[in-house]
């Protein structure tokens, strides 16, 4: 007899973004002549850059030679990328990390799930609230809560609200928690945190031995100076943080999937003994034991963003974005709308009006102008009332959405 992991049976209904595609699916096959805005899951549009096609196609020429063929590469990563990550990203900024604390990966929604095989079971998660889902949802999968409240929170999750009376930045848990998911620039709400409130959160988790799991992958968007691009930048972090990081959105790898994760040496863990154990060791043995690396010709291509052409290529695409936002994020204050994010982030969240519940505002945006967002309350309670408009869209079609929103009634 074969059983199941019934903690698959707690999870809520289907995931997020599936449950918004299949809405859309059924309504486009009932009005196949209406035009479709999808401005909801926040996948790229825009086409990979050359610098970046170029260094791909290379890769891919390597891999047809028999003197440059590669077979398995260094679950790792290869030293190229990871050395280019180390310089340009962390210290040509001042922050000591060296190519050693970071392993390449195929993707940051895999990491930041994956991340909890490292750590015991007895360990209290803190997310934020609203929640990118997959904190949540790999933490029920693997059996680290219990059932779904009436509250809309699992049990032996410790929820930290955010919302507008916080400025979206969560207070310390009252309760002493062991791992802290947090993720700035903020996906759902595309908000931010300052250096000082990094470093309240920084204090707080080497006060109790506890460790932040840090989710960097927009931090490409920042435009604010006083906006870290890294929780390396907080000190004392380097002895209590974990951050994620993703070409992703930085570089339209969406289709491609690259991403790393960067783990200093410095960063320990008790076994139940009480010994310090290194989490980096950790990672290294389930890295190397469930992950093969990613290819030779996505490395390759990850690579090309940090050439002056690639970088440059990158930020013109970025900059396209953050003008999206922008327009959006206008555009909606115009029409009487609260509206958050847009700045520092390829997200705006917006507060419905009337207190209109997040799902009952996308089916009216759906069926009467057809525009597609994501409902706020689909990354937690506190989300209750916002939605969520990606700017990662043709800027026509930005601009069309924003139109049609005039038109909306009821």
């Amino acid at each position: 007899m074969a059983y199941i992991n019934e903690h698959y049976e707690k999870l809520q209904a289907g995931y997020l973004f599936p449950e918004i595609g299949r809405r859309v699916n059924a309504y486009a096959a009932k009005h196949p002549d209406k035009k479709i805005i999808r401005m909801g899951i926040g996948d790229v549009t825009k086409p990979l850059v050359p610098a970046v096609v170029e260094a791909f196609h290379a890769g891919v020429a390597e891999m047809a030679q028999s003197d440059t063929f590669k077979g398995y590469g260094p679950e790792q990563g290869y030293a190229f990328l990871r050395e280019a990550i180390a310089k340009h990203e962390f210290q040509d900024n001042g922050i000591h990390i060296s190519a050693d604390d970071i392993f390449i990966s195929d993707g940051s929604k895999c990491d930041t799930g994956n991340i909890l095989e490292i750590f015991g079971m007895k360990n209290i998660i803190a997310v934020q609230d609203p929640v990118y889902p997959v904190y949540v949802d790999t933490s029920v999968m693997a059996g680290r809560t219990g059932v779904m409240q009436s509250s809309g929170y699992y049990e032996n999750i410790v929820y930290m609200p955010c919302n507008k009376d916080n400025n979206f930045i969560p207070e310390l848990p009252k309760q002493k928690v062991d791992i802290i998911f947090l993720c700035y620039p903020n996906n759902p709400t595309g908000t931010t945190a300052t250096k000082q409130q990094l470093q309240q959160w920084v204090d707080y988790a080497k006060a109790n031995n506890a460790i932040i799991l840090y989710d960097a992958a927009y931090e490409a968007y920042i435009t604010e100076s006083n906006v870290p691009h890294s929780i390396f930048e907080i000190p004392g972090a380097e002895t209590c943080a974990i951050e994620f990081r993703s070409f992703s959105k930085k570089a339209g790898f969406t289709g491609v999937r690259c991403a790393y994760i960067v783990i200093p040496s410095t960063v320990f863990a008790k076994n139940s003994i009480g010994e310090d154990v290194s989490l980096k060791t950790l990672w290294s043995r389930r890295h190397s034991t469930k992950f093969n690396g990613a290819s030779y010709p996505v490395q390759k291509a990850a690579a090309a963003i940090y050439t002056p052409e690639g970088k440059k290529q990158v930020d013109d695409v970025i900059a396209y974005y953050l003008e999206n936002a922008r327009i959006m994020k206008q555009s909606l204050e115009q029409q009487g709308y609260t509206v958050y994010g847009g700045v520092n982030a390829p997200y705006v969240w917006v507060q419905t009006k009337n207190n209109m519940k997040s799902w009952d505002f996308f089916d009216q945006l759906l069926e009467q102008i057809q525009v597609v967002g994501t409902p706020g309350s689909g990354f937690g309670p506190s989300g209750e009332g916002y939605f969520r408009f990606s700017a990662f869209a043709a800027r026509e079609n930005v601009i069309e959405a924003m139109t049609r929103l005039q038109n909306i009634q009821g």
